[in-house]
């Protein structure tokens, strides 16, 4: 399968604010396509109080969670954090830590009618921010094993499964990419192939 272009849709992020962005977020992790974070059941307060958390624990920092908008309008949101400061850094999880390693969360925002392409984009910038701007090395991410879709994006932007192991209270498909390899597989963070298949160690 041929890769496409990024299309001419702008993305940009900016660090989350819990009290203007929890309303919102609340209604994306609460729908059932947002399963994989386990806050189905979440109230607004308590997607507040985990966003505000969040951001507090990042203060300072690279690490947190950050707003993605389209054109101007939340569409998306991820995280960026210390994988020793993770369920990553508990034993048996399979992570072997390397200088300048970030981990990495997405929720894409639920859409009625998914536009072709978008999580690949969503993806490409993401990995443009942790690569380019935050000046990371390797982005880390471990999906629940059963997470096929998120999966596929890792393996379009050049992730290598590394196994799967308990992660929390999931089996996560821990993966790596380098900035060498991200580079290589998307022509510097300018095209994405979701019909890649992820490359196992």
């Amino acid at each position: 399968m041929s890769s496409s272009p990024v299309s001419i849709r702008h993305l940009s992020s900016t660090r989350i604010d819990a009290d203007r962005d929890a309303p919102l977020v609340h209604t994306w992790l609460t729908h059932p396509k947002s399963k994989y974070w386990d806050m189905l059941s979440s109230s607004v307060d308590e997607v507040h109080a985990f966003l505000d958390e969040t951001m507090r624990a990042a203060d300072g920092t690279d690490y947190g969670l950050r707003i993605g908008r389209t054109d101007g309008r939340d569409e998306f949101m991820f995280e960026l954090y210390d994988p020793l400061t993770s369920e990553l850094a508990e034993p048996d999880t399979g992570y072997v830590h390397a200088d300048g390693d970030i981990g990495m969360h997405l929720l894409v925002a639920p859409a009625d009618r998914p536009i072709s392409g978008f999580t690949g984009e969503v993806m490409l910038h993401i990995m443009r921010t942790a690569f380019f701007d935050v000046g990371t090395a390797r982005v880390v991410v471990e999906p629940d094993e059963r997470n096929v879709d998120v999966q596929a994006l890792n393996a379009a932007v050049g992730f290598e499964v590394a196994g799967d192991y308990p992660v929390g209270n999931k089996t996560g498909r821990l993966s790596y990419c380098t900035r060498a390899d991200f580079v290589r597989v998307t022509d510097n963070g300018t095209r994405v192939d979701i019909g890649k298949r992820a490359a196992v160690r």
